[in-house]
């Protein structure tokens, strides 16, 4: 049922890789939930949007939808 909904709307996952976790001890914490750091330190280095409503995240100069 997952893979079904990722594939009909065109999701891909992206994996923790190495270089994301690289950036992820640079973040400054304006943001203490661990999860939603390794989010920005993906968006950081992969250049993708984040949507989510947390004002926090536009402190990390990433740009943030909605």
């Amino acid at each position: 049922m997952v893979e079904k909904s990722l594939s009909a709307n065109a999701i891909r996952l992206l994996d923790i890789k190495l270089f994301h976790l690289k950036i992820l001890q640079t973040l400054p914490f304006y943001h203490r939930d661990p999860f939603d750091r390794l989010i920005i330190a993906q968006a950081l280095s992969e250049q993708l949007p984040i949507v989510s409503s947390d004002a926090n995240f536009d402190r990390y100069g990433i740009k943030r939808i909605w």
